[in-house]
């Protein structure tokens, strides 16, 4: 049975989350605090994080930020009350797996839920080392390094520039990056994926002569 770490301040909500998901089969509990949840994560193994944006002492873009640096492989979905893509972007760029934007129908929750411990739980069939011109990729580490400088990339920037690097000179649609790295029961907008190809350019070909993120106007992304 999967276990679920409910991060939630408003106990109401956190309650309702609660009964919902031990209804569904899963195992739970909760936390009310950024730092209770740290607290709770450093004791017990967790299949996956519900984590509230908006809390008291310790945030839930701090919270996951932490709890990504020492267990990459738990999964976060951030809960969050804005409607506003910074807001998302902040928590995708601490590490989180995915989000949802209150109010949500719990369905929708589920989905989501189910999508990203399918992807935590599905055999592994990455190639450890991955070598493109001045490029490293290591799959078991999650590192990566240009002309041999360690570049620093969250797990979503890893995913996607894994993704375009293993179908360099493929170019690939916004919806099949999505598809492939956010998952088939991914709800949120097309946008994201040009927010995250940003960050890679920024970080990948910014400081380099040869670019190797292009755009094809109308088609999609290439790394070639």
């Amino acid at each position: 049975m999967e276990r679920i770490l409910i991060v939630e301040d408003e106990v109401k909500i956190s309650r309702i989350i609660d009964l919902q998901l031990r209804y569904a089969g899963y195992e739970t509990e909760l936390a009310f605090d950024g730092s209770e949840a740290m607290d709770k994560v450093a004791q017990k193994k967790f299949d996956l994080i519900l984590m509230d944006v908006m809390m008291p002492k310790t945030d839930g873009i701090t919270a996951c930020n932490a709890i990504k640096k020492l267990y990459p492989d738990t999964k976060i979905i951030m809960l969050t009350a804005k409607d506003d893509i910074q807001d998302v972007i902040n928590g995708l760029d601490s590490g989180a797996d995915d989000y949802v934007t209150k109010p949500f129908v719990f369905d929708e929750l589920l989905a989501r839920i189910r999508a990203n411990i399918r992807k935590k739980s599905s055999p592994s069939t990455q190639t450890d080392l991955i070598v493109f011109e001045d490029i490293l990729i290591n799959s078991m580490t999650y590192e990566v390094s240009r002309s041999g400088q360690k570049i620093d990339l969250s797990k979503t920037e890893f995913d996607l520039f894994r993704h375009l690097v293993i179908n360099k000179g493929i170019v690939l649609t916004r919806e099949q990056i999505l598809n492939k790295v956010w998952g088939y029961d991914y709800y949120g907008s097309l946008n994201i994926v040009d927010v995250y190809i940003k960050y890679l350019r920024d970080k990948i070909d910014r400081d380099h002569h040869r670019k190797l993120i292009q755009t094809i106007r109308g088609r999609g992304y290439v790394v070639r």
